[in-house]
């Protein structure tokens, strides 16, 4: 599912906590510039229509609640990504990271310790 950056805002709203109303949604996001009512509820609408919400009444208001899961959305993007930048492969966006020297000594160990886990699978 295709969701822009305004939608994931939104979505990262919800994910952290729902379901919440749109009078929450709102006030969350207006601490940030920008995020105006009417912007949230075009973006909860189109959601909500693409299938990445759902939107149950509750009195007068609407509650809203993911029916994507921020961890599907997140693989769909990594792979996005290293398909349209990389042709599909992971090793060459570590080395990209790697050359950019935008690895840190943490990042570096814990990559030691995916490769070992994987090798000890296999």
């Amino acid at each position: 599912m295709q969701i822009s950056d305004a939608e994931s805002v939104v979505m990262e709203v919800l994910w952290r906590t729902s379901p919440r109303g749109s009078d929450e949604i709102i006030a969350e996001l207006a601490r940030e510039p920008g995020w105006h009512a009417s912007t949230v509820k075009t973006l909860l609408n189109r959601l909500v229509r693409k299938g990445a919400l759902a939107v149950e009444r509750d009195g007068r208001r609407f509650l809203y609640t993911p029916v994507l899961r921020r961890a599907a959305w997140v693989a769909g993007q990594s792979r996005g990504l290293l398909d349209r930048l990389f042709d599909g492969r992971l090793a060459p966006l570590v080395a990209h990271l790697a050359d950019a020297r935008a690895l840190s000594a943490d990042d570096i160990a814990e990559l030691k310790r995916l490769v070992e886990n994987l090798d000890d699978e296999h």
